[in-house]
């Protein structure tokens, strides 16, 4: 587990969807109101390699968690996110509210880009959702020094390796698997056990 882990009671998961990340996480970053459990920390991706997130960013499974205020440029020590396909809407209670766009991570080596297994979900709010979904009206929120364009500043990062969690998740059955042959294994002793008549 991740340092971030620690702040969660012994035996809960962080496993939010992405609606859970936008509206229960991103909204509250914004509109800066408390968020318990405040476990995902702010880091500042172009300094981090995405193998790097290891104890700066929480780790939840196989997958980091972060806050980072967006840039045009997406670049890293040693690469840079490039954006594959079209953002998909995250809503809530029928209402778009963010939005999620996919990113790959290219090494670069001298002249070529070198694509990577490295993948991270960028989860936006989108404009007006915010000044709407608290309740108060946008005036009132610029009045406390916020607007729609805050929203625009921040965005929620998941990263993992693609490869990572197909392993994760083989290495996990092939425990369970491990002992489901001990007990067949055992049951293949008592086959040559003869019993009395």
């Amino acid at each position: 587990m991740g340092e971030g882990m620690t702040s969660l009671p012994p035996g809960f998961h962080f496993y939010p969807s992405d609606e859970d990340l936008v509206v229960h996480f991103l909204h509250r970053k914004v509109s800066t109101l408390p968020c318990y459990p405040d476990v995902i920390p702010t880091v500042h991706l172009h300094r981090y390699d995405p193998w790097d997130l290891n104890g700066k960013a929480l780790q939840a499974a196989d997958k980091f968690y972060f806050f980072t205020r967006m840039s045009q440029s997406r670049g890293t020590p040693n690469g840079h996110w490039s954006q594959v396909g079209s953002d998909e809407l995250i809503t809530n209670g029928g209402r778009d509210v963010g939005s999620k766009k996919t990113l790959v991570f290219y090494i670069r080596d001298s002249q070529e880009r070198i694509k990577t297994n490295w993948i991270m979900h960028e989860f936006h709010l989108l404009d007006g959702s915010y000044s709407n979904s608290s309740g108060g009206s946008a005036n009132s929120k610029q009045k406390k020094g916020h607007s729609t364009k805050e929203c625009n500043k921040w965005v929620l990062c998941r990263v993992f390796d693609s490869n990572g969690d197909s392993q994760s998740s083989f290495r996990d059955d092939s425990t369970e698997l491990s002992c489901l042959d001990e007990v067949f294994l055992s049951l293949d002793d008592f086959d040559e056990v003869s019993l009395p008549n």
